[in-house]
């Protein structure tokens, strides 16, 4: 997985498929996570045209398709399973090659689509939590793996 987890934050701009407002969900707390970590993230959701975290208000994209070069990006996936389905499909159209799958958001259909597609997956079992790869817990880790300066703010 060390070598997913340098390929996945050797891109110079992520994605967070899922970013909402709500402070109590993982969309929220994953995108905030990017923000503290000072690196350059777009949230995607396509039932909100803004998203308020870490008291500021950050306009969103709908789908991967709409991002402005969507081959520098890696993304971070917080959707139910029959959503990011689709979503991954999208995002292999365009040219992502390194996604994030976080717990919850995949079948063995999906993380095996996943794994064959994409250049870089992370996600299914392991990691430093109890319920597989998280970017909340082993995000740094992965930082330091393909050699990326960051500061937390």
């Amino acid at each position: 997985m060390e070598a997913a987890l340098k390929i996945f934050f050797s891109s110079p701009r992520f994605a967070v498929a899922g970013a909402s407002s709500d402070p109590s969900k993982f969309g929220h707390k994953v995108f905030a996570w990017y923000l503290r970590h000072s690196l350059p993230a777009t949230p995607l959701n396509p039932r909100s045209p803004t998203v308020d975290v870490l008291s500021q208000s950050y306009t969103t994209i709908a789908s991967p398709s709409q991002l402005q070069d969507p081959s520098s990006y890696s993304l971070s996936v917080i959707t139910p399973p029959a959503v990011t389905k689709q979503l991954l499909k999208e995002a292999k159209e365009v040219g992502i090659s390194a996604v994030w799958l976080q717990p919850g958001t995949f079948d063995n259909e999906v993380i095996e689509y996943a794994r064959r597609e994409f250049k870089a997956t992370i996600g299914g079992n392991g990691g430093n939590g109890g319920e597989g790869w998280c970017v909340l817990v082993d995000g740094e880790e992965g930082l330091k793996s393909a050699g990326r300066e960051w500061s937390r703010l």
